[in-house]
Order: C-alpha cells, then structure tokens, then sequence
C-alpha cells in the first residue's frame, strides 16, 4: 500500500482531547500568550502548564518568556515540526470520519 492507513497517522500525544484543544488553538491562533490558551480551553494555569511541557518535551510546541513588567509573559506556538504533526494528525481524524460516512443504516 502506497499510503498509511489514517490510524497508523494519529500521533499518540494528540490523542488526549485537551492535548488537542491546545495544538488546535495553536495553529489557528500562530504565537499566543499562555492566558488565552488557558482561556480558550478552560484551564487553570497548572493544567495548562502540565499540558504544555508534555507538548514542549515532545518537540510539538515552542514557548519564549518575555519581560512584562514585574511579571513575566509566556508565549506558545507551534513549532514546524509539531504543526506537521498536528496537520498529519487532523487529516488522519478526517479520513476516519469520512470513512464512517459510507457505512450506515440507523
């Protein structure tokens, strides 16, 4: 077979659906501030960041700190392997419900 079947595509860390809402969040927002990403999925600051170093240890997701004025700004994007990934991944998910589309009688 010249193509991979879609669930040989998935990546195992994006199975995680709040894994998924951040990387999805990422690559259509580009770099955003760790707060809306927090805001966007719902989560409190320490769950974002476990969520952040599992995607960042993975080479998925980038994060710089920036000076903000006696705090300091975290800033997350995707980094362009992870957006290779993440886009693999999708069309993967894609290919599986379409290919439940053809099948069906209630």
């Amino acid at each position: 077979m010249s193509e991979d079947s879609p669930d040989t595509r998935l990546v195992p860390l994006l199975l995680d659906p709040t894994r998924l809402r951040v990387v999805a969040t990422l690559l259509a927002a580009g770099e955003v501030e760790f707060a809306f990403v927090r805001d966007r999925v719902g989560l409190s600051d320490s769950a974002l960041s476990k969520q952040v170093k599992a995607l960042s240890d993975a080479g998925v997701v980038t994060s710089r700190r920036e000076p903000h004025g006696p705090a300091r700004r975290t800033w997350l994007r995707l980094s362009p392997d992870g957006r290779r990934q993440v886009e693999v991944h999708v069309g993967a998910l894609r290919d599986i419900a379409g290919g439940a589309d053809g099948s069906g009688s209630g």
